[in-house]
């Protein structure tokens, strides 16, 4: 068997910034985002060593949302038996701090839920409304037809619109109550 070498640095240049951007993104910690863009890359490098791969970038996106969402499932199952504080977010200095105090509770309550989700749910979730893959794009990431993505897509963010009401009915009818 004849394998291909790969230009690594070309592929880490070019598809580094988006995986950086979806690992960030979903995990917020640095220290986790890191190690989690490391372990993308090495499982790409596990997956170019046993079959060619079509789309880098489909397949590096596939990887990094997958160990985001894995490392959120055990951020949560060890915060649920150790109550440990939620971890700081990285800097981002534009907002206002009541404006990036309720983001940043929100995207908690988004990656705690995502967490709760099947992987494919989750992955095409990720993949399509918040790393903006088109469903021809996320179907070709995940494996799986146009028309699967679209249903996946639709439980995800039904099953998301669940649970994120479920944990904070409270607060979402103090805010109508004081805009009215």
């Amino acid at each position: 068997m004849v394998r291909r070498m790969v230009d690594w640095d070309g592929i880490i240049d070019r598809e580094g910034p988006a995986v950086w951007r979806t690992v960030c993104r979903l995990l917020t910690h640095r220290a986790d985002a890191e190690e989690c863009f490391q372990e993308t890359f090495l499982a790409a490098l596990q997956l170019w060593n046993r079959q060619p791969v079509r789309s880098p970038r489909a397949a590096l996106q596939r990887l990094a949302t997958a160990r985001a969402i894995d490392r959120l499932r055990q951020r949560y199952r060890a915060r649920g038996r150790q109550g440990d504080e939620p971890p700081a977010l990285l800097a981002d200095p534009s907002p206002r701090p009541p404006d990036r105090a309720a983001a940043a509770e929100l995207a908690e309550d988004l990656r705690a839920a995502l967490a709760l989700l099947p992987d494919k749910q989750a992955d095409a979730f990720c993949l399509h409304c918040l790393d903006g893959y088109s469903y021809r794009e996320a179907a070709d990431a995940l494996g799986v037809p146009v028309n699967e993505v679209g249903v996946l897509i639709h439980r995800a963010r039904a099953r998301l619109r669940d649970l994120l009401a479920a944990r904070a009915p409270i607060e979402r009818h103090a805010t109508r109550e004081v805009t009215r």
